[in-house]
């Protein structure tokens, strides 16, 4: 069910043929906090004067792919890194599988994470990085190898220094990492990112299959295009508020593109 706040409702929008529309509410996407994967309750963040992140409430159920969506400096990883205990909030909660993420038991065996493509040792080859992670993490060496493969990051590419890698390679090696603990969920900042068009194809494949196992994935993108094809349900927000939730197939039913609601909700409106 198509979610929109009260100050977007009735706000009119401009279909492609000319004529005009309003967003209505149709329905609601709450989802009950024991049964979400991830919960989040009336969540704020400020800096000073500036609110990065504004009154948001969200909830998402597992076995689906939800595309979280908005401009640079919307508040997308802002909500991100107050998910993963990476910032505290001025406000509100945000859950994952129930509780705080810094407070899973096992996090890395419930929760993975790819927020920065940077964060890694320049020195240090692919392989070694992930060793040290899943000893940190109490997970068998053999994982290693085991999400190398997943990630189809060949042997000889793992063995290289970090230095040494594509934009497209360290993406990879960031999932590889968020999946060490074969996780119940994936939060996922850009993961396109460098990735050349194979590269894409087999991410948004990856995804799929990770999905219809039953297992969760929330993933921050700025290509529509790639996220109309790979997610079954979609979040906008702009200027740390949430502005729609809804499935993807009623958010577009009206015969609009993905591109073409989120234009329409994120456009720089007079208050």
């Amino acid at each position: 069910m198509i979610k929109v706040l009260e100050r977007d409702r009735g706000w009119l929008r401009r279909r492609g043929d000319g004529r005009r529309t309003s967003l209505r509410e149709v329905g609601s996407t709450y989802v009950h906090p024991r049964d979400a994967v991830i919960s989040v309750q009336r969540l704020s963040k400020r800096y000073g004067e500036v609110i990065a992140v504004d009154d948001l409430t969200f909830s998402i159920r597992a076995g689906t792919i939800t595309g979280f969506l908005g401009p640079n400096g919307a508040g997308k990883t802002t909500t991100l890194r107050l998910l993963l205990g990476l910032a505290e909030p001025t406000g509100g909660e945000a859950l994952v599988l129930g509780r705080r993420y810094r407070d899973l038991d096992q996090a890395a065996r419930r929760a993975g994470a790819v927020l920065e493509s940077r964060d890694f040792d320049p020195g240090r080859s692919g392989a070694d990085h992930l060793r040290v992670l899943a000893l940190a993490a109490e997970l068998p060496p053999s994982r290693v190898n085991e999400v190398l493969e997943l990630v189809e990051l060949a042997a000889k590419d793992a063995s290289r220094r970090v230095k040494t890698y594509s934009l497209g390679m360290r993406q990879r090696l960031g999932l590889a990492a968020a999946l060490l603990g074969d996780p119940e969920l994936l939060v996922l900042d850009e993961p396109s990112n460098g990735l050349d068009p194979a590269g894409v194809h087999w991410l948004r494949s990856f995804l799929r299959s990770f999905a219809a196992g039953g297992r969760t994935v929330l993933v921050s993108s700025h290509v529509l295009a790639e996220v109309a094809q790979a997610v079954d349900h979609v979040m906008i927000i702009d200027r740390g508020r949430l502005v729609a939730d809804a499935r993807l197939d009623e958010l577009t039913s009206d015969g609009q593109t993905l591109e073409e609601v989120y234009l329409c909700l994120t456009a720089r409106r007079e208050s």
